[in-house]
């Protein structure tokens, strides 16, 4: 017989910039399968300009990227009790959100970024409608398939959306694009869509021209 007990965990994240009265955005940037967020981190330097911080909050799970020894990866969850996960994963983020909100002046703007696997991550985590975010820019990532009509049409209205993705992209096909606006057609969410010639990564040159 199954059974699951809650027990306390220690989540690592990385910053750039230093919260304060000057304080007028805060991003959430989550990283994709495999990374590490003190590396993903250094994508976002460019936002770094004195009225900005970026917070990079690392996946939960970690595990070797080749055999038993050398680089490390993380992961946000994998299909093993995924209802689990998916509720750690937006428990782990509203209580760094509550953290960093604290530090900042009332009515800073919100920013979630969520890269590859990380856009699903902060898809699930904006459906709770628990999030006070107004901007979500999903980068090489899919709309997750799995967000209850209801709760996710009422949690999405208001914020804007942005799509980014590179024309060379090997895990972007049309038809993956297809599906994709039709479910986010579906919560009457209307992005828009920006592209860029290159593979799947971030263009810190794009996000510096995209950040407003």
């Amino acid at each position: 017989m199954e059974h699951k007990l809650i027990v306390p965990r220690t989540a690592r994240y990385y910053t750039l910039g230093t919260p304060s009265e000057q304080t007028r955005d805060l991003w959430v940037v989550c990283h994709g399968y495999g990374q590490l967020a003190r590396y993903f981190l250094r994508h976002f330097a460019v936002l770094d300009d004195g009225n900005t911080v970026v917070v990079a909050p690392e996946a939960l799970s970690r595990f070797y990227l080749d055999g038993f020894s050398g680089r490390v990866g993380a992961t946000w969850m994998t299909k093993e009790d995924r209802l689990s996960e998916i509720e750690d994963q937006s428990t782990y983020l509203n209580l760094l959100l509550q953290k960093l909100l604290q530090q900042v002046p009332v009515g800073v703007r919100v920013h979630v970024l969520g890269f590859s696997q990380g856009g699903a991550t902060v898809c699930r985590w904006l459906a709770t409608n628990k999030v006070p975010c107004q901007h979500l820019m999903l980068w090489a990532a899919s709309f997750p398939e799995d967000i209850a009509f209801e709760s996710g049409k009422a949690a999405f209205e208001g914020i804007a959306v942005d799509v980014v993705y590179g024309t060379q992209d090997e895990f972007i096909t049309p038809e993956k694009l297809q599906h994709q606006q039709d479910i986010m057609q579906g919560l009457g969410i209307s992005p828009q869509v920006h592209t860029y010639e290159g593979g799947h990564t971030i263009f810190p040159e794009l996000l510096q021209k995209l950040k407003s």
